[in-house]
């Protein structure tokens, strides 16, 4: 062959290993933020004008939740949290409002003491989705029954479920899912739901 066709060969050859190595790029990158933030991937996107611009809004917030200083509960602090929510379950049976708007404020101070900035909601659902994407959904259910509940426009049963919202967040929060690999919880932990469940329904 010719020196020209040898070189139109190179430049679709080089060409093409370029493209592919875009297209693996991308795909990497997808499936890391759908392995990351799981159901909120999915629902950024519907929400986005394209699939590009959500990855790119979930690319940002990875960057800003790199530059938070999230730290761990101490044990002492730990266990205080969970017996202030214990406390909380328990006001739940005679004042279930005043228990939601009280896990409500429960969590947001836990969230305060790991390091998350609370200044908003919706930067709150965004700074957690990094982290704790898979009880996102739980946190904007509860806080919709919340304002829902101040209005006084929340039944019992739809308040007993916030407290179930709640507290999946609450016990991430404490410890029980982010500090862990993959997400997994203590058996401990996966008691507990169980046990606040029923003292919820009581």
């Amino acid at each position: 062959m010719s020196p020209g066709v040898w070189a139109a060969v190179v430049i679709v050859v080089v060409a093409a290993l370029i493209a592919i190595g875009y297209a693996l790029t991308i795909w990497n990158r997808r499936r890391h933020l759908r392995d990351r933030f799981g159901p909120e991937y999915d629902r950024t996107v519907r929400h986005s004008d394209s699939r590009r611009e959500a990855e790119q809004e979930l690319l940002s917030r990875e960057e800003r939740h790199a530059e938070l200083h999230i730290r761990p509960l101490d044990p002492e602090t730990r266990h205080s949290y969970a017996m202030k929510w214990a406390g909380v379950q328990e006001r739940f049976v005679d004042a279930p409002g005043f228990a939601v708007t009280e896990a409500d404020a429960l969590v947001t101070a836990v969230m305060t003491e790991r390091g998350y900035p609370t200044e908003g909601f919706e930067q709150r659902l965004s700074d957690l989705s990094v982290a704790h994407a898979a009880t996102l959904g739980h946190y904007r259910k509860a806080h919709d029954i919340s304002g829902r509940a101040a209005r006084q426009d929340a039944t019992t049963e739809e308040l007993r479920q916030a407290m179930v919202h709640y507290r999946a967040l609450f016990h991430e929060l404490l410890g029980s899912g982010e500090d862990r690999p993959n997400g997994r919880r203590s058996a401990r932990h996966d008691r507990e739901p169980a046990r606040d469940d029923r003292e919820a329904r009581r």
